[in-house]
């Protein structure tokens, strides 16, 4: 009896380490690994979700092809959010209890990937490269948390100086949705205004599916803006300055962050975005058009999806290439802390993002420039690189 109830001792021990393990590499077989994410692909960030899928796709696709990584086939499971909290935790229960993603990456939205740390952390997911540039997707605990460019703080910060100090205005103004990702531009905005020794001037808020602003303009203009930071949905902003061109109000300077950098916000017909700012992480796509690298990759994704590549597309693509090249450093033995590791080991010159990414125990944000870009002609112009 006491060598059964030892034998059954014994049993019970290597399942629980079996379990342990199990649990903390969940997602991972010697077959495949399996990433997920929680994306907007219907909603007001489509233009920005749908294309950087596609390039995410794209990326493993080729490693696959290639016969993986370690021997693992790389499979990437994705909800559609439709920019909703409700939709997003739904995806994430579902893909973290019944598809047991091995990570998160390009989750879109700043309030759905909040939310959704409330699930990850405890199972020390790891988020790569999510689609919103708050100060947040690094709260704590970090260890968990990779992003890929700088924060919408600094990249209001760093567009607000450019545009006061180069057109010499003196009154700035935020217009935004009210949500973690809005309220972090429009505090931004206010306070570097008031270490630059400007005025913060006005603000107005707004609902995700607002489209008539003339009225927050007519606002926006008594107070006398000189720049307005925005953080809206795609389609508003576009909309924001077109209703400014036919009110008459021409000598303002609005200013998009990476939430608004896209090429077809650029591209709108007519003009209606000429003179429109932006502030990033990186160089636009399209404006690089020649260069080897982003020739090739706009041609591959073309020829695989049957439209031109975005620079969103570039952005999924190049995040799951940084997922690759992890992969690779983590080794055979794929866990959490392994796959971690690799991450913070990575150092190199990206030649299709034009960037350099590094990653370190200290450092879990891969790229640390700041673009400023201007509309002219229908494309994103480079007019300062910091």
């Amino acid at each position: 009896m006491k060598k059964l109830t030892a034998t059954m001792m014994a049993g019970a021990v290597t399942l629980a380490a079996g379990t342990a393990a199990w649990a903390e590499t969940q997602g991972v077989t010697d077959s495949e690994v399996v990433f997920g994410s929680v994306n907007d692909l219907s909603g007001i960030f489509a233009a920005v979700g749908v294309p950087a899928v596609n390039g995410a796709n794209m990326r493993f696709d080729e490693a696959n092809a290639a016969g993986g990584v370690h021997g693992r086939q790389l499979r990437f499971v994705v909800e559609d959010n439709g920019y909703q909290i409700p939709r997003a935790m739904q995806g994430y229960n579902k893909l973290l209890n019944r598809d047991k993603v091995f990570a998160m990456m390009l989750s879109l939205g700043t309030p759905m990937n909040i939310a959704g740390f409330k699930l990850l952390d405890p199972k020390g997911i790891p988020n790569i490269g999510p689609l919103s540039a708050a100060r947040q997707m690094l709260q704590d605990p970090v260890e968990n948390k990779f992003i890929g460019f700088s924060s919408y703080y600094d990249q209001t910060q760093a567009g607000v100086t450019y545009l006061t100090k180069e057109f010499g205005g003196t009154e700035v103004c935020a217009m935004y949705i009210p949500s973690d990702f809005g309220k972090e531009i429009k505090e931004s905005a206010e306070e570097t205004a008031g270490a630059l020794g400007l005025t913060f001037a006005g603000e107005t808020t707004h609902k995700p599916d607002e489209l008539d602003f003339v009225g927050s303009l007519t606002k926006l203009k008594a107070a006398g803006c000189d720049v307005i930071a925005m953080a809206l949905g795609v389609r508003q902003g576009i909309t924001v300055v077109g209703t400014a061109k036919k009110i008459g109000w021409t000598d303002v300077k609005f200013l998009n962050t990476s939430a608004g950098f896209l090429d077809v916000v650029a591209a709108v017909p007519g003009g209606v975005t000429e003179g429109l700012y932006a502030a990033a992480g990186w160089v636009d796509l399209i404006a690089r058009a020649e260069d080897p690298a982003p020739a090739e990759f706009m041609a591959n994704y073309e020829a695989k999806f049957g439209h031109p590549a975005s620079g969103f597309a570039m952005l999924g693509y190049a995040s799951a290439d940084t997922v690759v090249r992890a992969l690779e450093n983590a080794g055979q033995d794929l866990t959490h802390e392994s796959f971690i590791a690799g991450m913070e080991s990575l150092d190199f010159f990206d030649a299709l993002t034009d960037t350099n990414v590094s990653y370190g125990p200290d450092d879990h944000r891969g790229v640390d420039d700041i673009v400023i870009s201007i509309v002219e002609s229908g494309k994103w112009k480079v007019v300062s690189r910091q």
